[in-house]
């Protein structure tokens, strides 16, 4: 069943939704509205008690080439809310807080359960954090990462900084970060940013037969494990071997 909430088709398949960021245009670049489309759509699955997994990709051939600069120019982006909390005025800004939904939508959200990328052509800029906010990424051979913004003097602010070094370790995320270099899918495969490598055309298939596979296990005992290992990076040794093991019981006791 498909629906389409704003730039967004998301797409429920058995225990599988995809979300598919809808601007070929401007390479599924996003903008204010867009953001607020895919926070949207994932909170829709993380409330969905019979969704277990979810694809996110990009249509015609593009993951995401980042925000939507003409969109940053028209509408002054990226400026900070209101103290109060309240939007900016015009609707095609995105968010720039230190609390809420971040500039690309739902990259500052734990969700309860995982999420796949599926990388065809470009992940860069804003596009590559929110790669990077996934679970884990399927990538073409001749798909492309990279922190382009480099070149445009515009930072990464949606957790690139933060995520990269802990998905590919300090020393490959700070060539990336500071080149702003492109890294091909078989370089990401190599240095562990892309978990499964596929010729063009097949990434969203095999993210769909990943999550297929990953939905056929127990939930709750894979949910748990999953929330600890991305919950432990803030403790100390023993404080993460204890919320690991307080998680694991509540299962088993379950």
């Amino acid at each position: 069943m498909k629906t389409r909430i704003g730039n967004v088709d998301y797409t429920v398949d058995g225990e599988i939704a995809v979300v598919t960021i809808q601007r070929p245009a401007v390479r599924n670049c996003i903008d204010g509205e867009t953001a607020a489309d895919l926070a949207e759509s994932f909170r829709r699955f993380d409330a969905d008690e019979g969704l277990s997994v979810a694809v996110l990709t990009g249509a015609e051939g593009c993951f995401c080439a980042g925000a939507d600069l003409k969109a940053v120019a028209k509408h002054r982006n990226f400026r900070p809310r209101d103290a109060d909390g309240a939007e900016p005025d015009s609707p095609g800004t995105n968010a720039l807080r230190l609390d809420g939904d971040g500039p690309m939508g739902p990259t500052r959200m734990l969700l309860s359960k995982p999420v796949i990328a599926a990388v065809e052509g470009f992940a860069v800029a804003g596009g590559l954090e929110l790669a990077l906010w996934c679970d884990l990424r399927v990538a073409a051979r001749d798909a492309v990462f990279g922190v382009y913004c480099r070149r445009w003097g515009v930072p990464l602010v949606d957790g690139g900084t933060v995520r990269l070094p802990r998905i590919v370790g300090q020393g490959v995320a700070m060539d990336m970060i500071l080149t702003g270099r492109g890294v091909s899918g078989e370089e990401a495969e190599r240095v562990g940013l892309a978990n499964r490598l596929v010729n063009r055309g097949e990434a969203l298939a095999e993210a769909v037969k990943l999550a297929r596979e990953l939905a056929g296990f127990p939930q709750r005992c894979m949910r748990a494990d999953r929330l600890s290992a991305l919950g432990q990076w803030s403790l100390d040794l023993e404080s993460a071997l204890e919320a690991e093991t307080r998680g694991g019981l509540e299962v088993i006791r379950s």
